[in-house]
């Protein structure tokens, strides 16, 4: 019985074992013949670099037309008058009626100023010139009546005639020469009493009643006011010089400011200053803005929206053909199934075009998908 199931057992490993050989041997077959068949079947190499060199460039033209493009500069409102304040004369301040934040109108007193000894001169020019007026007016008077009583031979003679013409008109140059030291004084003395040169806001102020100011005193160089109006504002923007002759004057010109998010405020290009700024290669562009509302402050920063329009048409080509490298940019040409490499310099862009300038031509062909891959001369077709 024993003996029995013995064999039965070794009966079943070998049938096990045949069954493992037979599925080696048939896999080493299929694999031969794979192998056989890709033999048979070369691959042709060059002719797929070739299909994907040919299918991986796409070929388009140089195009021509005005691109009007709007650019995003910074920019800083300035009040569009603004002045500082200093004394003309020496004194103490009496009386400061305006504070910072007062809305003062042109002609309105913002400090008044007292100097005694000022006064005092004032009123002994003017008393001086009211004496030298009268003797004046007596030498004339004098004058006059001898030239009257002149019409009767022998009455006067010539020498008195000539003396009294002569101290007349000594006597009225010396009170012109009185009245213009005291008019002169007159007007010093208005300098006493300081007003208001515009329509404004008084932003800063820096003296109080009592203090001795005065333009010889370098105890503070600190203006005693400052003015600036307001309800209109000057938008200063530094265009840089690819922009510079691209501008139009009273163009309308969008600006936001981030203490307004999602306001839009508009202006007009009023003026430039027609002239590059040597260091930053910038021109100076104001916009006159209106702010009676009272919603934009001076010193505010703002992103302005700069409407920039070549006058004539020029080359465009796609931004995606123009290569970019640490020594220049440059498009790649197509001419005779061959890349040629032509520098440029790029303008104004606008979505996916772009303006180009350089030694190229108009319909001429180029590569749309460029990049610096592409060595010149290479063979694309």
């Amino acid at each position: 019985m024993t003996s029995k199931m013995h064999e039965h057992h070794k009966e079943i490993i070998m049938n096990v074992s045949n069954a493992i050989k037979y599925s080696f041997y048939g896999l080493l077959v299929m694999l031969m013949a794979a192998c056989n068949q890709a033999e048979t079947k070369p691959v042709d190499k060059d002719s797929s670099d070739k299909e994907a060199v040919k299918n991986r460039y796409v070929i388009g033209e140089v195009t021509e037309g005005q691109l009007g493009a709007s650019v995003n500069l910074p920019a800083v409102l300035r009040p569009f008058e603004m002045v500082d304040i200093y004394p003309r004369v020496n004194g103490f301040v009496k009386e400061v009626p305006v504070d910072r934040g007062s809305q003062v109108r042109r002609g309105q007193v913002l400090i008044v100023l007292e100097a005694p000894e000022m006064e005092q001169q004032y009123l002994a020019a003017r008393a001086k010139y009211l004496q030298v007026y009268s003797l004046s007016l007596a030498s004339k008077d004098n004058y006059e009546r001898l030239v009257q009583a002149n019409r009767m031979p022998g009455t006067v003679s010539a020498h008195d005639l000539e003396l009294a013409r002569a101290r007349m008109i000594a006597d009225s140059a010396t009170a012109q020469g009185e009245m213009a030291n005291y008019k002169s004084l007159e007007v010093t003395k208005n300098y006493l009493t300081v007003t208001a040169p515009f329509e404004g806001a008084i932003t800063e102020r820096n003296v109080h009643p009592g203090a001795l100011v005065g333009p010889n005193l370098k105890t503070d160089d600190r203006p005693m006011l400052v003015l600036q109006q307001e309800s209109k504002l000057r938008l200063s923007i530094d265009v840089p010089e690819l922009y510079s002759n691209q501008l139009t004057g009273h163009t309308l010109v969008g600006f936001r400011v981030s203490t307004l998010p999602g306001k839009v405020f508009q202006g007009t290009i009023s003026r430039s200053a027609g002239a590059l700024n040597m260091k930053y290669r910038s021109e100076a562009v104001e916009v006159d803005v209106n702010n009676t509302q009272g919603l934009l402050k001076p010193g505010m920063y703002a992103e302005v929206m700069l409407p920039v329009k070549r006058g004539t048409s020029s080359f465009i080509v796609p931004a995606s053909a123009i290569v970019t490298s640490q020594e220049k940019k440059y498009v790649v040409a197509v001419a005779q199934g061959k890349a040629h490499w032509v520098d440029i310099v790029t303008g104004n862009s606008r979505n996916d075009s772009t303006e180009v300038f350089g030694n190229i031509q108009l319909h001429e062909k180029i590569v749309v998908n460029a990049n610096d891959e592409i060595r010149d001369g290479a063979a694309l077709q």
